[in-house]
Formats: C-alpha cells, structure tokens, sequence
C-alpha cells in the first residue's frame, strides 16, 4: 500500500507558525508557502510579521499576519478563531516562538526567569492545547513542531535557567507524543532542536551587538534557512512515520 508522502500531502493546506516576525519563524513560514501551504503567521509586532508574509505571498491570498501575545491565553484562543474564519482550521502548528536571558542562577532576575517560563513553556502548551482541539474537532492528520534548542540537549554553561525551559520542552514533546498515540490520533509531534543559528537571538541573550557579533564569528554558525528545511523534511514523512527528534548542530559547533 502506498502512502501520500513528500510535501504534497499538505497543498492548500495551513500552518500556524508563532514568532514569525524575524529569524527562524519567518524562515519557516517562507519557506512552507514556496511549498503551497497556506501560513497564519503571528508575533508580538504585526507589521513585521505582515512585511515577512508580503516578501513570500504578494497576493496575501495564502497567509495571515495577525499580533499575538503567546502568553495571552485570551489573545491564543482568538489567534486560533481568525484562522478558522479565515482557512478553515490548523493542520499544521510550529512553536517556534522562544527567547532567552544570559545569567547564572546566583545572579537572575525574577522578570527574567518569569519571562523565560511564560513564552518558552506556557505560550507553547497554550498554542498547543488550541491546535489539538481545532485538528480533533476536524478529525485529521495534523503535525505539531516544537523549535526547542541544543540547550535542552545538555546545560551550557552560564544558561542553566534558559537550559532548564528548554529541557522541559522535550518533555512536553515526549509527554504529547504519548498521549496522541494512547488516544490513537492521527497527529504526529516532533521537535527541531538547533545549536547556533544566526538571528537576533543572542543579542537580545547577551544583551549586547558585540557579544552577539563574536559568538556568531568564532565558527560558520547555522542559518535560519537551515531550521527552515528541518522542518520541511519533519514535515515531508508519510502519515506512518515521525520524526520525532531532529539535533541540528554547525558542523564546528564542538558542544
């Protein structure tokens, strides 16, 4: 029996990407709408998520730019309501949106670790719990890709809290794949989990364009686009297979 496979089985298709205003998300989403998926993208600044969307869907016709706070459960839940009214559901969910402080654990704040908690946990069980409910009301394949990080991986130095956040959304990923196949859903869940990537992570991390210009330097670190196609080849199994973990390292990233 042959089975539907490669990125055909999701034309015309949606897919919900969070933080897609810059960086991997916006990789991300490009990169599924040159596939033919439909994009409901969203971010904590609009007109930004919307400029990256037009660059990819001139037309607007297969995408949504829409301002979302994934730690607002009011504002997750009406993210969800707008791409049912306007695509009809999410088959696909990347938790893509995430951030981080530098510190140890002698010297962090309070707001830090909160915020570390809230978008990096909350914010994707949140838009998780929302995409299950849409994809089991609908009854169909679906597909959830968590962005995690190489941190969640091992416990960099001077990142334990960050490093924390991100092992906990392997457990979450672990947890979910469970619970999917005890219910006996068509859902697969999976996660992404780069090393150094050039964005402006690390100088919101550092805190500082110097810091972040020197840990981008030292070797030829990962480039969003690189994320992008993770996700497409996570994305391109048959409905039998799931890739459940992808570790995605520089080739001289040496940890």
């Amino acid at each position: 029996m042959r089975h539907s496979h490669g990125m055909q089985q999701w034309a015309g298709k949606t897919a919900l990407v969070t933080g897609t205003s810059s960086g991997i998300g916006a990789a991300i989403a490009s990169r599924l709408l040159a596939d033919g998926m439909r994009v409901v993208g969203c971010g904590r600044r609009p007109e930004r998520v919307a400029e990256v969307l037009t660059a990819a869907d001139p037309s607007g016709e297969s995408s949504l730019a829409l301002g979302c706070d994934v730690t607002d459960e009011a504002a997750v839940k009406g993210m969800f309501a707008a791409a049912k009214d306007r695509f009809g559901g999410v088959d696909v969910l990347v938790n893509n949106a995430g951030l981080g402080h530098a510190g140890t654990l002698a010297d962090g704040t309070v707001e830090h670790w909160r915020e570390m908690l809230e978008v990096n946990l909350l914010g994707l069980c949140l838009c998780t719990r929302e995409a299950l409910a849409d994809m089991r009301a609908r009854g169909g394949f679906g597909q959830i890709i968590h962005i995690g990080s190489m941190a969640g991986q091992r416990v960099p130095p001077g990142a334990g809290f960050y490093g924390a956040t991100k092992h906990a959304v392997r457990a979450l990923t672990e947890s979910l794949r469970i619970e999917l196949r005890e219910a006996g859903d068509p859902i697969r869940i999976g996660e992404i989990c780069p090393g150094y990537v050039e964005t402006g992570f690390a100088e919101h991390y550092f805190k500082s364009a110097e810091k972040a210009r020197e840990t981008y330097s030292r070797f030829k670190v990962l480039e969003p686009v690189d994320v992008a196609e993770a996700v497409i080849s996570m994305l391109a199994c048959p409905p039998h297979v799931q890739v459940h973990d992808i570790l995605l390292r520089p080739t001289d990233q040496p940890t």
